[in-house]
């Protein structure tokens, strides 16, 4: 007789009940509160709220900019995760700490510090102005603020993996004669793509819904550097319930296609690694 196996945790059964019954409370049923109320729009209402110049013109920025900042976290996450793990120098366990900051400081603390800093009077703005450069309450400040937010995602997903990647295998391919890049390009970008992906859906989600941080620095001016989370806010401000959860839907949909495309970009890297071994 085959020995029964006993989980620590509960029966699938009351596992997948407990998660299906938190998920919809937590999420499933506000989001479909969205839909409900949307719901009471025509067609053409609709239309006039989600596609104005104005609203379409904060999508542009929105997503740009959330694009852009979680692609230079990317690069310059895995540079950092690079450093705190193969590298022992003094002060690291102070810039190890640093990197979690964003998501420690309040987010209005963050869009005021950066605008100060930022702003033609600022620290570096006014070494900026004088070569008509202006960061700050243009769509550059934007990106500036949501790659902030968006760099712990990537530096705490893709640090274990470099942790847990083992250094002999740097070794072995330098020992075939492999250069730095083509050890980097075959042998540690591989294992570490799904994990990376990761930390960029992550920090692009997160600067998707970004708010705070952003509303400072922005300056706010339609048509240039107005994000759409403003534009439901102010719609909610003028009553407009219906409009502001038609933005907030086509805000949700965009984002669920985007990010399962990411998810599968992800999935089909982790299987081709798996095949590759």
């Amino acid at each position: 007789m085959a020995k029964k196996h006993h989980n620590v945790l509960p029966g699938f059964n009351l596992s997948l009940g407990f998660t299906i019954f938190y998920l919809s409370l937590i999420v499933l049923i506000p989001l479909s509160a969205a839909f409900i109320k949307t719901s009471a729009l025509s067609l053409h209402e609709f239309w006039v709220a989600v596609a104005s110049p104005r609203v379409v013109a904060s999508y542009k920025l929105t997503f740009g900019a959330s694009l852009i900042g979680a692609s230079i976290n990317a690069v310059f996450g895995l540079l950092t995760a690079w450093v705190l793990t193969r590298y022992t120098f003094p002060g690291k366990r102070i810039i190890d700490a640093l990197v979690d900051l964003p998501f420690a400081l309040p987010t209005a603390v963050a869009g005021i510090a950066l605008t100060a800093i930022y702003a033609p009077n600022g620290w570096i703005g006014s070494l900026l102005a004088p070569h008509d450069i202006k960061v700050a309450f243009t769509p550059i400040g934007v990106v500036i603020a949501l790659t902030f937010i968006g760099l712990p995602f990537v530096v705490r997903t893709v640090q274990p993996v470099l942790e847990d990647l083992e250094a002999e295998t740097e070794e072995a391919a330098a020992s075939l004669g492999a250069n730095r890049w083509q050890t980097f390009t075959k042998i540690i970008f591989p294992a570490i793509a799904p994990a990376l992906l990761t930390g960029f859906s992550l920090a692009f989600a997160r600067a998707i819904g970004e708010y705070g941080s952003v509303i400072f620095i922005a300056g706010n001016m339609p048509m240039v550097s107005e994000i759409t989370p403003l534009i439901i806010i102010t719609k909610l401000e003028q009553y407009d319930y219906a409009g502001a959860t038609a933005v907030a839907v086509v805000m949700l949909i965009i984002s669920f296609l985007l990010l399962l495309a990411i998810n599968g970009l992800q999935w089909w890297s982790s299987r081709r690694n798996a095949t590759a071994i």
